[in-house]
């Protein structure tokens, strides 16, 4: 797949209706990617927890300490990866519905990453922040009104003129 593009590189992408609930929670094992993603995410009004590695992210999920509307998950990560923590959240029904956005420079072909993990978008690193920006916006859009915990309803909506 050829890197993502965009064409407003460089432009300022403001979130004109920041979400009043839920949080995105980074997955990374890269102490800057996840400062950086939060920095960014917290800029445009997200609410932003983070996990080094899959199995914490999991066990954070599993205790019901955190209840994030959208996972931002590396693929590529030292004790649980990407590809374990994903097939660990879908066994599980009480995660399995949270949607994931991958987020990674793993080398592997969009269609393997979209059969095997099924994940509700896919960013190619290095990231560009529209593209990253617009794939939360589309998952944010495309939730359910209500939901499972973490879900954002559509007063969360950011930059969608219809109302469900």
């Amino acid at each position: 797949m050829a890197p993502l593009t965009n064409p407003t590189q460089g432009k300022s992408c403001t979130n004109p209706r920041p979400m009043s609930s839920g949080a995105i929670l980074i997955v990374d094992d890269d102490n800057d990617v996840r400062a950086a993603l939060s920095e960014l995410l917290q800029e445009e009004g997200y609410s932003v927890e983070a996990a080094p590695n899959g199995r914490e992210a999991l066990a954070r999920l599993r205790t019901g300490s955190i209840h994030p509307a959208v996972i931002l998950l590396d693929l590529m990560m030292p004790g649980m990866d990407g590809w374990d923590f994903r097939s660990e959240q879908m066994r599980d029904p009480r995660i399995a519905s949270v949607p994931v956005v991958v987020v990674s420079a793993s080398g592997f072909s969009y269609e393997s990453i979209r059969t095997q993990f099924r994940p509700a978008a896919y960013v190619e690193k290095p990231i560009e922040k529209d593209v990253l920006l617009g794939a939360i916006r589309a998952v944010v859009r495309s939730s359910p009104r209500s939901g499972p915990p973490g879900q954002l309803d559509a007063t969360d909506r950011a930059g969608d003129p219809q109302d469900d």
